[in-house]
């Protein structure tokens, strides 16, 4: 009899793992939205309409054998999961990939893809009106959406503000430089060491004047609060022995397991592996989780499987300024406006999704 192996969250870990598994077991993919929302061309989408269909891709073409089921699960055992609805799913593995939230319309609320849909024009008509625009946070939202907004509408005002002292500090210095003086070059006004004291809203762009720590204030039609994902962790956290870490995100062992149940993994943005929250680290997590499982389908052990090994500070990271600039940090050096636009910049994997999630072209 085929293994049964149940996935909740149809995000990147979700999608690929399930795809690939779908023709050696019985898979399962819980999922409460009818669209994987492809998070990175959610950024070019705002200034950038016609890019949110490509960004928006139905479940309906990814599985050949198995099967999406649409809802949201609320309890796990070793045996089974149990949805919100009531129904219950058997599994002898369960991988749990739930992602993490993000303001809107970056991310969507809920269940709601229409919402998103309205959310994404609402605030690109915001965005055309607007003259002025304060990104707050410089992570890679904040930082990919002041490139884009620079290209798109060069005749905007745009501000970058971050309480870190300069941009992508954990990463070495010359990407940082590197696209701060691209940044500047395209107009973008950077602020970093200030603290934004009078953030009115943590989840949507809205339109107000910001106070810094450093006493400045910024006036804008448009404010984006980005200041970071948080995990969707709380279906894990109910798990036995489940330890919360940085960000609401949950701590695993060395083979990804978050809990004292032998054969439920934790991946992604929602469980704490020593890989940031990007989805170069979901597809180191989805190769290793690929051949695990699919040992565990052959009748062998975790425990005689080769541990997890995160990336580590050599993490690639890919960081573009709209479709033809940005900096990329590749393990052993820094590349610059051609690799990154080859990367990423151009195509934001958007050709690899729609793909793997059987939408043609």
């Amino acid at each position: 009899m085929a293994q049964k192996i149940a996935i909740i969250g149809g995000g990147y870990i979700g999608v690929e793992l399930a795809k690939s598994l779908d023709p050696l077991a019985e898979v399962t993919l819980i999922e409460q939205n009818s669209h994987f929302v492809h998070a990175p061309a959610m950024v070019r989408a705002i200034v950038d309409p016609a890019t949110l269909e490509r960004a928006l891709i139905p479940y309906d073409g990814l599985l050949k054998r198995g099967r999406v089921v649409r809802g949201v699960a609320q309890t796990i055992s070793e045996t089974e999961v149990t949805l919100a609805s009531g129904e219950t799913i058997a599994a002898d593995q369960i991988v749990v990939a739930t992602g993490s939230s993000n303001a809107v319309p970056f991310k969507p609320n809920g269940e709601d893809i229409d919402g998103l849909r309205a959310a994404n024009a609402q605030v690109h008509a915001k965005l055309v009106a607007a003259q002025t625009i304060a990104i707050v946070g410089a992570g890679a939202v904040g930082t990919e959406l002041a490139g884009e907004i620079a290209h798109a509408f060069p005749n905007k005002i745009v501000h970058l503000i971050s309480s870190e002292a300069t941009l992508f500090p954990h990463h070495p210095p010359k990407l940082g430089r590197e696209l701060s003086a691209k940044l500047k070059t395209s107009g973008v006004s950077l602020t970093f060491g200030a603290r934004v004291e009078n953030l009115e809203s943590l989840t949507e762009p809205y339109a107000g004047t910001i106070s810094l720590s450093n006493g400045a204030q910024v006036a804008a039609d448009l404010i984006f609060p980005v200041i970071g994902s948080k995990a969707t962790s709380t279906l894990l956290q109910t798990l036995p022995g489940a330890e919360v870490g940085g960000a609401d995100r949950v701590k695993t062992d060395a083979w990804l397991r978050p809990s004292k149940l032998g054969n439920v993994f934790a991946a992604g943005d929602a469980a704490e592996t020593g890989d940031a929250m990007t989805v170069v680290g979901a597809g180191r997590q989805v190769a290793w989780l690929k051949t695990v499982l699919k040992a565990l389908v052959e009748g062998k052990r975790v425990e005689d499987l080769k541990p997890y090994k995160p990336w580590g500070p050599k993490a690639p990271f890919l960081v573009p300024l709209g479709p033809k600039i940005g900096n990329s940090f590749l393990g052993l050096f820094t590349a610059g406006n051609f690799i990154t636009r080859r990367l990423k910049g151009e195509d934001l994997f958007l050709s690899k999704y729609n793909k793997i999630l059987g939408r043609k072209a």
